[in-house]
């Protein structure tokens, strides 16, 4: 308690001080001290702040890269004084990769990432980094927050984050932040920032189209231009992808436009966007069917179908030479359809097989009116059941941020304090029709849905309304103590109001509110001039989401995403972090060489999990499971010269449980009561160990370039397998090529290769009840083994055609 209060009396000083403090100092800053001014604004062109010392001479001084700290941009500081692992990948990394998929560069360049192909869709992937997670996958426990020009991408219904709608080629840099509470709730881990691009930065015209294996067509449309103080830009991209799995087609459409105006003094935006994609999302595969046919599916369709439309105002006025106020107001609309066939707990009775019973062969299966329903299927046919969910969300917010750079005791000082409001109104349902599954594990629907029906476990429609109400107060300094040792504190106080609202019955009625306070200390020392050591310490809340909260009782598991039954207390999680590394670049004869070396450590409590029902096969729900811990190391080393760009980096992330704990489990050496027992020291599953990466770009002649990239990963343990016992899925390495050939300055042909040496791996694997459906790819007798698996896609051909005007 004792650092905090030292923190906030640290932030109201600088609050307070402001310009009396730089005026009272009796001797102004010198000369030698004016590149280690931090400057705010990161557009080319804008005003930078600076110290009243220094105006007369700042337009001799070099530009300096600033960093965003907080979830506005424009207020940022020097890279060397972020007590934190800085990862930024630029729009030309981007652009590097071909593809439309931001995934893609983030797994290739930032070395703690890994993508999860959980969905058996590609543009739906888990992104996790140094084991936290922002999947797209109702029921994940996420923990990492997502924004995008400033404003929280993270759905309010249980914070899932939709890659699929964030236009890549309007995309200007992804930031990968670290250590720093600014960016509020779900920032366990730490937090993604997107910049998108505008007029001032992006100035004329490019169209890029690209086709090859698995049906895949694309095609992509920027331009941007600036008449004197106004500027415009705009995106257009569509996407066609068959998939090499069956059912598993990807159709992508996504807009992105941006207005500005800028002076001297002040810039504003006004930024909007808008999404209709519909994917074929396959998702696990027993292993026995890919040993059959690598493009495999079980129980289908499974279908995704998400719209967004947002409109965001932005704006940024240098009230003084030294204070900045920056603020935005947003609103987003999310509208998402999921289709998922499933096995189905609806059976005939086992006293009279006219009549259907759920969950064991005497518990009456009702209809939508409440009685009980009768049996209308073939005794030979095999039920399953279609699943449906809506998910209607909108979403607005304000936030307001100052930055001030006036002198502090004399010494450089960055002082940023901010406060942020989101509301939320979602409204879910979710339905249950019964049918038959065929052959090729297709649920063909017979127009049968399903009532309240099973004791304890339920099944049944859900109309649920939930508003979500988040509040934050932040403040961050970061104080030179000398010209080599910067001191960064602060920190931000959150309000999590969550409600949710029956529209059936009352069962799923509560209402929940989650406070804390998350501080941040640190420092950076410039050894030398290009070599720096940092050092951090910062904590993060996570507030359970509407979804966690209405399927949170053991006693009443419920189909995680679909069919929540009750809502039970659950606690927030909060995590801890400390980081320390060491950074540098050198110039050398052939390049420029950079290389970062960091070692980090987060501790959860009362983290949350998804823990599978013993009761019934496909069930679960939601439980604070004690600790968790999350250490490793990151390394990275990249060589950049204007022939020659060379990169790899190594990252360990060493994830487990620090608790004994006793949980539902559907691994197959789970007890008889269907429990595992976790020791303390178990590793967290779905999290590899070991991450290697590696690449190059090398341009042939002036005109021709050549590149390639690999990755490894490590072997993980199945979800499900919190005890250890299993085997573990196989570790993994994919090599990639890419070469692009400059025609003429307008036209650019490109291509790529996908998995070279076609290697079958598989990133994400759990368990499968074996009894629900008959195998019958093999005669229909039943399956033997439980592992089933996302298979990654195999060797695959691209290329394209470039304009740029």
């Amino acid at each position: 308690m004792g650092a905090r209060f030292l923190l906030l009396a640290w932030v109201l000083l600088c609050l307070f001080c402001g310009n009396d403090c730089a005026r009272a100092q009796e001797e102004p800053a010198t000369a030698e001290r004016l590149p280690a001014i931090v400057v705010t604004g990161t557009k080319p062109g804008s005003k930078p702040g600076r110290t009243q010392n220094a105006t007369r001479t700042a337009r001799s001084l070099p530009r300096l890269v600033v960093y965003p700290t907080t979830p506005i941009s424009g207020a940022g500081i020097n890279p060397d004084k972020i007590p934190a692992s800085v990862n930024v990948v630029d729009a030309a990394q981007i652009k590097r990769t071909g593809s439309l998929n931001i995934s893609d560069a983030l797994q290739k360049y930032v070395p703690g990432i890994l993508v999860n192909d959980v969905t058996g869709n590609p543009f739906q992937p888990n992104v996790q980094f140094r084991g936290f997670v922002a999947s797209p996958v109702a029921g994940t426990p996420q923990g990492l927050a997502v924004y995008q020009n400033g404003v929280r991408v993270n759905e309010a219904f249980g914070d899932t984050v939709n890659w699929d709608l964030i236009p890549t080629t309007a995309i200007k840099s992804v930031t990968v932040v670290t250590n720093n509470p600014a960016f509020g709730l779900n920032a366990l881990g730490g937090a993604v920032n997107v910049q998108m691009k505008d007029g001032f930065s992006y100035h004329g015209a490019e169209i890029d189209t690209m086709g090859g294996s698995f049906g895949r067509v694309q095609s992509s449309a920027q331009w941007g231009k600036q008449v004197d103080n106004f500027a415009v830009y705009g995106a257009l991209e569509g996407l066609h992808d068959d998939g090499f799995r069956n059912f598993s087609a990807s159709d992508v459409r996504r807009f992105y436009g941006d207005v500005g105006y800028r002076n001297d003094t002040s810039e504003f935006h006004l930024n909007m966007g808008a999404a209709d994609n519909h994917f074929g999302a396959s998702a696990t595969v027993p292993v026995e069917l890919l040993q059959q046919y690598w493009g495999a599916t079980y129980t289908t369709p499974q279908t995704t179908e998400n719209r967004v439309g947002y409109v965001n105002l932005t704006g940024k006025v240098e009230v003084t030479p030294t204070w900045t106020i920056d603020g935005s107001a947003h609103v987003r609309i999310f509208d998402q359809n999921m289709l998922d066939a499933n096995p189905t707990g609806t059976q005939p009775c086992a006293a009279d097989n006219t009549l259907l019973c759920f969950g064991n062969g005497s518990t009456p299966a009702n209809g939508l009116n409440g009685a009980q329903l009768a049996n209308p299927f073939d005794p030979t046919a095999v039920l399953g059941e279609s699943d449906r969910t809506t998910t209607h969300s909108t979403t607005t917010g304000v936030s307001l941020q100052a930055t001030n750079i006036d002198q502090l005791f004399g010494h450089n000082n960055h002082f940023v304090v901010g406060a942020s409001f989101d509301s939320s109104v979602t409204r879910f349902t979710a339905s249950a029709e019964l049918g038959t599954i065929g052959s090729n594990f297709v649920v063909s629907g017979s127009g049968i849905f399903l009532g309240q029906s099973g004791d304890p476990v339920s099944i049944g429609p859900v109309d649920l309304r939930t508003t979500n109400q988040y509040t934050g107060l932040y403040a961050l300094d970061t104080f030179d103590v000398t010209n080599a040792f910067a001191l960064t504190g602060g920190g931000r106080f959150n309000v999590a109001n969550i409600s949710l609202q029956d529209q059936i019955g009352t069962s799923l009625n509560g209402s929940d509110t989650y406070t804390r306070f998350n501080p941040i200390i640190g420092g950076t020392y410039k050894i030398t001039q290009g070599l720096t050591a940092y050092a951090g310490y910062s904590e993060a809340n996570r507030a359970p989401t509407p979804l966690e909260l209405g399927c949170a009782d053991p006693a009443h598991p419920c189909i995680v995403a679909a069919f929540l039954v009750s809502d039970p207390p659950l606690k927030q999680v909060v995590s801890r972090t400390v980081e320390a590394g060491l950074r540098g670049t050198r110039d050398l004869n052939i390049g420029t060489l950079g290389w970062k070396l960091g070692a980090f450590r987060s501790d959860n409590s009362d983290d949350i999990l998804a823990i599978p029902s013993p009761v019934l096969q496909g069930f679960g729900y939601f439980q604070n499971v004690g600790r968790t811990r999350r250490q490793g190391i990151e390394a990275e080393v990249n060589l950049k010269s204007s022939t020659l760009q060379v990169y790899a980096s190594y990252a360990l992330v060493d994830a487990r449980f620090l608790d004994t704990l006793q949980v539902g489990s559907n691994s197959p050496f789970a007890d008889a009561n269907g429990n595992v027992q976790i020791l303390p020291g178990n590793r967290i599953p779905a999290i590899p160990r070991n991450r290697i990466k590696a690449g190059f770009d090398y341009s042939v002649t002036d005109a021709f370039k050549l590149g390639g990239d690999a990755l490894f990963v490590d072997s993980q343990y199945f979800v499900g397998d919190e005890s250890n016992q299993a085997q573990r899925l196989p570790s993994y390495a994919v090599f990639n090529l890419h070469a692009s050939y400059q025609i003429d300055k307008t036209f650019q042909i490109y291509a790529r290769a996908d998995n070279i040496f076609d290697n079958r791996y598989a990133t994400y694997g759990t368990f499968f009840n074996t009894d629900a459906v008959p195998n019958f790819a093999n005669g229909g007798a039943p399956f033997t083994d439980a592992r089933s698996v996302s298979p990654a896609r195999p060797r695959a051909f691209y290329a394209g055609l470039r304009a740029t005007f």
